[in-house]
């Protein structure tokens, strides 16, 4: 195709009896103009004329995806290539110049091609990434891990036939050359290939995706992913500072990833209040009376007290409370905590609920609270935990308990003023 354009164009400038009444340089001159002429007509008829044309198609279309190649400039990538096609054509016309020349000068523009062309390549890939990182349904896929695989192979392949084209040698004898480098390139690049080999196995494994919250306390890194690359990950931490973590201390080392939280719709409130062990005992009838006129307490009392006066007929009323059965304040106390847990609108029923004794320690009776919220998202997860343990605080003294705290120096002060 290329040799029968050129014969055409041959023969129209042999008739030509303008050109062929000039000497051969003016000859060869007034063909360079001609054909940078040409070359540049053809760009700018690409450019204002196709090209925007495409533009405006893509601005009316309803779809968005066209939008994301025009801002990545892949018309106008692709569009450089029209010119330097022209001028390759119509290199090999030009007499003045000797073989040697010519063939150098074609050797260059065809590398200058291929290395535009990746170019344009590269700016679709781009374009194609950030497509997928805008849609929900490949979000969470290793888009951006992928596209910077097929990048590498690409600036390789782009290597091997550039030099082979400038060097005029075919891409299979550079080829066969790089098993003797093999030894020499793994010593010299070793991090940098246990990045990448890592950032393969992130990627196909999903063990990081975009917009995951995790925390790998030995890096620094608390917050949210922003970008998964072959090498690196890029994570943005809640207080707004970027920490960038090699992809291979993500496979060989630990952290947590927050991602089954945020899937399951629930996160959990694991606390404990201590109690002061010298406030625990049994209730007293008045104490029973008071506490019954609690609606959240009414069955669990009711339920109680008849099992225990139950038990209780077989040992008279003199006899001493060890011998017998009774409601303490912390066991009515953890079923108020239980009921008041299972009818709070913010609490996940369908998870782990439970409100349990620990085992006792210098700072008193741990009473842990485990459940689950509604919300994942932070400031609502603490709005909902505060207000929680804010009222759990508010009625400890309703049922005769105290919680613990290391005296302070108020505390030492009025001891020493008694």
């Amino acid at each position: 195709m290329d040799k029968e354009l050129r014969l055409m164009i041959s023969q129209w400038l042999s008739e030509s009896d303008t050109l062929n009444n000039t000497g051969a340089n003016t000859y060869n001159l007034i063909l360079l103009v001609l054909c940078l002429s040409l070359a540049a007509i053809s760009y700018v008829i690409v450019k204002r004329v196709v090209i925007k044309a495409m533009k405006v198609i893509s601005a009316r279309s309803k779809a968005t995806w066209d939008d994301k190649f025009v801002a990545h400039g892949v018309l106008e990538k692709f569009a450089l290539l029209v010119p330097l096609l022209v001028i390759e054509l119509l290199l090999p016309l030009f007499s003045v110049w000797s073989p040697f020349v010519s063939d150098i000068l074609g050797r260059l523009l065809t590398a200058l091609l291929v290395i535009l062309f990746i170019r344009a390549i590269y700016a679709v890939l781009n374009a194609i990434a950030q497509i997928a990182d805008e849609h929900k349904a490949t979000q969470r896929l290793p888009i951006t891990s992928f596209i910077q695989l097929i990048k590498l192979f690409l600036f390789f392949i782009t290597a091997i036939i550039t030099v082979s084209i400038l060097s005029n040698q075919t891409p299979i004898y550079f080829l066969s050359g790089l098993g003797v480098a093999t030894g020499f390139i793994m010593l010299i690049f070793k991090d940098t290939i246990l990045g990448f080999v890592a950032g393969i196995q992130l990627a196909t494994n999903q063990m990081v995706t975009k917009g995951d919250w995790i925390q790998m306390d030995k890096y620094g890194a608390d917050g949210t992913v922003e970008e998964v690359s072959l090498t690196t990950v890029k994570v943005r931490n809640f207080d707004k500072t970027i920490t960038m973590l090699p992809a291979y201390a993500l496979v060989s080392d630990a952290f947590k990833n927050w991602r089954g939280m945020t899937e399951s719709g629930g996160r959990r409130i694991k606390r404990s209040l201590f109690i002061d062990i010298q406030s625990i005992g049994f209730l007293t009838k008045d104490e029973l009376q008071r506490l019954s006129k609690i609606h959240l307490l009414k069955n669990y009392l009711a339920d109680k007290s008849f099992d225990i006066n139950t038990f209780n007929l077989d040992f008279n009323e003199d006899e001493q409370a060890v011998n017998s059965r009774g409601l303490t304040n912390i066991g009515t106390f953890r079923a108020y905590l239980l009921a008041y847990l299972q009818q709070h609108p913010k609490i996940r029923k369908d998870m782990t609920l439970l409100v349990r004794q620990l085992a006792p320690t210098t700072q008193g009776m741990p009473i842990e609270i485990y459940i689950f919220t509604d919300e994942t998202r932070w400031a609502f997860y603490e709005n909902i935990q505060a207000d929680i343990f804010d009222h759990i605080f508010s009625v400890l003294p309703a049922f005769g308990l105290h919680a613990f705290q290391q005296p302070s120096g108020n505390d030492i002060q009025s001891i020493l003023k008694q």
